[in-house]
C-alpha cells in the first residue's frame, strides 16, 4: 500500500505552462480530427471521389508520420520544442486556412485537398513528436501520469466527437463551415502555444544527425524496459491494421450489419477510449507501474478474442463490447508507456525516442492493412479476423518480460 501511495501523483493543480500546452492539444487535437473527418466527405460529395481517390487522400494524410517523424524528432532534441510545435501548428492553420478559401472561392480539386492534407499532416507530425518530449520539463515525475491523462482524454474526446460533429457541419452547414471550425480552433491551439514558457535548455555538442538518431535507437533498443513496449507497439499496430482492412467487409457480409450498425460498432472504440482516459488516474493508483503498462496489451486480446467470438455467436453487441475495450485498453497503454519512455530517457534525446516510436508504428500500419487486405481477399474476412487475433496474443506475450512483471513504482528520472 505505501508503495502505491508513493506512486499516486499529488493532487495539486498542474503548473501553469502546461495547463497552455493542454488547451493548446485540446485545440490542435480537434482541429485535426475535424479536418480528417471533413475531408473525405468534401472529396466524396463535392469532387465525387471513388475508394481509389478516397485512399490516396488517407495515404497524404497519414504519409508525413512515415516520412518526417525523424527529422522532426532531430529537431525536437537540438532546437526549442515550442518553436518545433508552433511552426508545425501554424503549418496546419495555414492549410485549412487555404481549404477554406478554395471551398469559398469554389476552386477546390482532388489535387489541391490531397496537397494540403499532406501539407496538414506535416503539423500534426511535429506537434506529436515535440508535445511528449516537452511534458516531463513542465511537470514533475509524479505529475507525469496526470499529465499524460490530461492530454490523451483530449485526444480522446477529438477522436471520439471529431468525425460526428464534421459530418453535423458538412451536411448542415456546408464544407465550408466545418473548415472554418477546424481553423479557428487551429488558430486557438497557436494563441495558447504563444503563451507557453519552455524554460531554456543547455546547449548539446553539434553532431551528424545520424549519430543523433543512432544514439536514440540505441536508447530505444537496448533499454530493458523500452524495448519491451517499442515491439508491442509495432506488433499492436500490425493486428490492428490488419483488423480494421477485414473488419468492416466482415461485419456487413458475414454478420449481416447495417452501415449504421457498423459506425455503432466502431464508434465504441472511441467511447473506450474517452472512458480509458477518465479512469487512468484510478487504475494508476491501484496497479503496480509495470501490471499497469501490461494492460493495454491483455485488454486488446481480451477484446480481439470478443470479436472473433462473433464467429461462433454472431452479434452486433459482443463486437461493440470488443471495440469498447479495445478503446480503453489502448489509452490506458498509451499513457502508462509514454509515462514510461519519458522517465527513463534521457530529456536531451526524448523528441528522437519519441520519433522512433512514431515512425515504426506508423509503418506498421500500411503492413497490416496490406496484410488484412490480402488474406482477407484470399481466404475470406473470418480469416484474416483470427490472423488478426494472432496478431494480439504475440503482443500481449511480448509486454510479459520480467523487468516490467517486477517494477511497482516509476524509476527515478533520467535528466
Amino acid at each position: 500500500m505505501a508503495d502505491r501511495q508513493n506512486r499516486q501523483p499529488m493532487k495539486h493543480p498542474l503548473p501553469q505552462p502546461f495547463r497552455h500546452l493542454a488547451w493548446a492539444n485540446l485545440a490542435a487535437q480537434s482541429a485535426e480530427q475535424l479536418s480528417l473527418a471533413a475531408s473525405p466527405i468534401v472529396a466524396v460529395l463535392m469532387l465525387h471521389a471513388g475508394p481509389g481517390e478516397v485512399g490516396l487522400l488517407a495515404t497524404a494524410q497519414t504519409l508525413p508520420f512515415l516520412l518526417f517523424s525523424i527529422p522532426a524528432g532531430l529537431l525536437a532534441d537540438r532546437h526549442s520544442r515550442r518553436g518545433l510545435m508552433l511552426g508545425a501548428e501554424l503549418l496546419r492553420c495555414l492549410s485549412l486556412l487555404a481549404l477554406l478559401g478554395l471551398v469559398w472561392l469554389d476552386h477546390m480539386s482532388l489535387a489541391l485537398l490531397t496537397a494540403l492534407g499532406f501539407i496538414g499532416a506535416l503539423g500534426t507530425v511535429g506537434f506529436s513528436v515535440a508535445a511528449p518530449a516537452l511534458v516531463p520539463s513542465l511537470v514533475g515525475a509524479l505529475d507525469l501520469p496526470r499529465a499524460n491523462g490530461r492530454l490523451e482524454l483530449a485526444r480522446s474526446i477529438a477522436y471520439a466527437g471529431g468525425p460526428a460533429i464534421a459530418g453535423a457541419l458538412v451536411s448542415w452547414a456546408g464544407a465550408s463551415t466545418a473548415f472554418a471550425v477546424a481553423t479557428t480552433l487551429s488558430a486557438l491551439g497557436l494563441a495558447w502555444l504563444w503563451r507557453l514558457h519552455e524554460a531554456p535548455r543547455p546547449a548539446g555538442p553539434r553532431r551528424h544527425p545520424l549519430r543523433d538518431l543512432q544514439e536514440g535507437a540505441r536508447q530505444v533498443w537496448h533499454h530493458a524496459l523500452l524495448r519491451p513496449i517499442f515491439n508491442t507497439a509495432v506488433v499492436w499496430n500490425i493486428a490492428w491494421f490488419v483488423l480494421q482492412a477485414s473488419y468492416v467487409p466482415y461485419a456487413v457480409r458475414v454478420l449481416g450489419l447495417s452501415a449504421a450498425t457498423v459506425g455503432l460498432t466502431l464508434g465504441a472504440f472511441g467511447a473506450g477510449m474517452v472512458v480509458g482516459a477518465l479512469l487512468a488516474g484510478r487504475v494508476f493508483s491501484a496497479l503496480p507501474l509495470g501490471r499497469m503498462v501490461q494492460f493495454g496489451p491483455w485488454a486488446s486480446l481480451l477484446a480481439a478474442g470478443l470479436i472473433a467470438a462473433s464467429l461462433v455467436w454472431p452479434s452486433a453487441a459482443v463486437v461493440t463490447c470488443g471495440f469498447f475495450i479495445f478503446g480503453v485498453g489502448a489509452i490506458l497503454w498509451t499513457i502508462s508507456s509514454t509515462t514510461l519512455r519519458q522517465t527513463v530517457t534521457p530529456g536531451p534525446m526524448l523528441g528522437r525516442v519519441s520519433a522512433i516510436f512514431l515512425t515504426c508504428n506508423a509503418g506498421a500500419r500500411p503492413l497490416g492493412a496490406a496484410l488484412g487486405g490480402l488474406v482477407g481477399a484470399r481466404w475470406g474476412e473470418s480469416s484474416a479476423l483470427l490472423l488478426a487475433l494472432a496478431g494480439f496474443a504475440c503482443q500481449a506475450v511480448l509486454i510479459l518480460r520480467p523487468g516490467l512483471s517486477r517494477l511497482k513504482n516509476l524509476p527515478p528520472q533520467v535528466s
